[in-house]
């Protein structure tokens, strides 16, 4: 009964046309969001990417020419991302309401906008996926190929965003988190791809010649015992996890501060003097005895932190010997031309290390800009129009020269990443200049108590796990907290609290097989995929466990 219910449904799925198609495409798409951070229903994937096969099966058997397959495809693949990435990302939304009345009006053309692009990759994906569609587990083969490609490759292009990558659904608990240590994010997509989609592919539509339900189900079997050997091997890992730490002291100040009135004149010494009390006090949690490094969040005071002696001075009249801070601050740099005369200036997000006497130590420019946010595309133009980025100032961010290490008084080479830097798995990974810790400040204030600055705080614990290094993260609202290179959290302050984390630094680990080899590593998963899809592409009767 339950099978020819589900024969009803696949045959239902493929059969639909125009709206009804497009609003399944989106519904599937949608529901995947609650995979992903504050929720982590991960098995919703299952119900998100099974009914995409069966759209893509109604496309290959419903239209016998190939240039109509393909629109068939691509208009599947578009719908199914709109969904996927307007869940995924309606929290972006939440940063135009900050100043309504400048960029509210915005709203809806950022939303569609940003949905619709981002969906281009996945409408490019069905396409890839139905020029290979074969019989059987090759479609699951030929899906996984494609959408995982188009991971990739979101995540590289036009600056990319590589934001609710399919691999984090996979990441929802500890142990299942450990894998990214030897495949990373994009691998482990391609991975969850072949998982989620290949119960589903058992079936097909009656008559489309495209069920071969025994390799079909031999591979979702194969794929579902990956799975609990992974999660296993997972429990193992951190059943074996070691707690070491450095004696590196620290203490995160997060002074939750409203976006809204951040920037006005008025407020600005008064936020100071809070960044100051909390970092003196730690808000009831002890003074500052043994504490090496103090850190503040991403453009933690509204001012040129690095240009105003006295609030330096008033640090330094804080801080005690030895002890140094970390504080996010707009710096702004001078450039002049042969004769000296004033060409330019430039802003920098900068990460700013300031020393006990109040002296400046060094500082990392933010090297991986937001667009739209911290700078626009054809700035000049675009503002001859009227157009400003989110962040209101005129001529944008400058972007720094390069990732690098920062050396802090006291405590091992850091590796600054601030706001969404840390999402970049390729941008992080450096085993010639290896870090001891990540130390991430931003200021996920513009997105409020939405999913963002959750889902957020979930890819900077994957990236600790990849990395096999602790991240140390500083948020103006939250989520604060010290993550060690299992993806353990040893110590947090949600969103929307004024507070302190103090803690110790944990130690790192060995370099991880991941940073050893992560190019290799999805070379082969992708390899490896490649070669499943070949095997049951082959024609009926070669061989037999290819095509049952």
């Amino acid at each position: 009964m339950l099978l020819t219910s589900v024969q009803a449904a696949a045959d239902r799925v493929a059969a639909l046309k125009g709206g009804k198609r497009a609003l399944l495409a989106v519904f599937a798409g949608a529901i995947s969001v609650l995979a992903f951070a504050p929720l982590h229903v991960w098995p919703v994937l299952f119900l998100s990417f099974g009914p995409l096969v069966w759209l893509l099966d109604g496309c290959h058997a419903g239209h016998a020419r190939l240039g109509m397959r393909l629109r068939c495809a691509a208009l599947t693949g578009f719908w199914f991302g709109f969904g996927y990435f307007l869940t995924g990302l309606y929290w972006t939304a939440e940063a135009f309401l900050i100043e309504p009345w400048r960029h509210g009006w915005l709203i809806p053309f950022a939303m569609t906008g940003l949905a619709g692009g981002m969906a281009l990759f996945y409408a490019a994906a069905a396409a890839l996926a139905a020029v290979l569609w074969r019989p059987g587990a090759a479609r699951v083969f030929a899906l996984a190929i494609a959408f995982g490609l188009a991971e990739f490759a979101r995540g590289h292009v036009l600056t990319g965003l590589p934001w609710n990558l399919v691999g984090y659904g996979l990441a929802a608990t500890l142990p299942m988190m450990q894998a990214a240590s030897i495949f990373g994010v994009y691998a482990l997509s391609l991975l969850a791809l072949l998982l989620f989609a290949s119960p589903f592919a058992i079936w097909a539509p009656q008559g489309s010649g495209l069920a071969r339900r025994k390799g079909t189900a031999l591979v979702a079997l194969f794929f579902s015992v990956a799975l609990a050997v992974g999660a296993m091997w997972g429990e193992e890992r951190m059943a074996n996890a070691g707690a070491g730490t450095t004696v590196v002291k620290l203490r995160i100040v997060q002074a939750n501060v409203d976006q809204a009135s951040k920037w006005r004149p008025e407020n600005s010494e008064e936020i100071f003097n809070t960044y100051l009390d909390l970092t003196k006090s730690g808000g009831g949690a002890g003074g500052l005895d043994g504490v090496t490094l103090v850190v503040w969040p991403e453009t933690a005071v509204p001012f040129l932190l690095a240009d105003s002696s006295e609030a330096l001075n008033a640090i330094a009249d804080v801080l005690p010997e030895g002890t140094s801070l970390l504080v996010g601050s707009a710096r702004v740099v001078a450039e002049r031309d042969a004769d000296g005369r004033l060409a330019a200036e430039r802003v920098y997000n900068s990460l700013i290390v300031v020393g006990d006497e109040g002296q400046i130590l060094g500082s990392y420019d933010k090297v991986h800009l937001v667009p739209f946010g911290e700078y626009l595309p054809f700035q000049d133009f675009m503002e001859s129009l009227g157009f400003l980025q989110l962040t209101g100032i005129r001529g944008g961010f400058s972007a720094g020269t390069g990732p690098r290490l920062l050396s802090i008084p006291g405590a091992p080479p850091a590796r600054p990443l601030i706001c969404y830097e840390i999402i970049f798995p390729d941008e992080v990974a450096d085993s010639s200049q290896r870090a001891g810790w990540f130390l991430n400040v931003t200021n996920d204030a513009w997105f409020g108590t939405s999913a963002g600055p959750y889902q957020h705080f979930h890819q900077a614990q994957l990236r600790a796990v990849e990395q096999g290094l602790p991240v140390v993260r500083a948020a103006n609202t939250g989520i604060s907290a010290i993550i060690d290179p299992y993806g353990r959290v040893l110590g947090e302050l949600g969103l929307k609290k004024e507070g302190v984390v103090d803690g110790l630094l944990p130690e790192a680990l060995p370099i991880t097989k991941f940073v050893m080899c992560g190019r290799w590593i999805e070379l082969a998963v992708l390899t490896f995929a490649l070669l499943g899809y070949l095997a049951f592409s082959l024609p009926v009767g070669k061989p037999k466990w290819a095509l049952a």
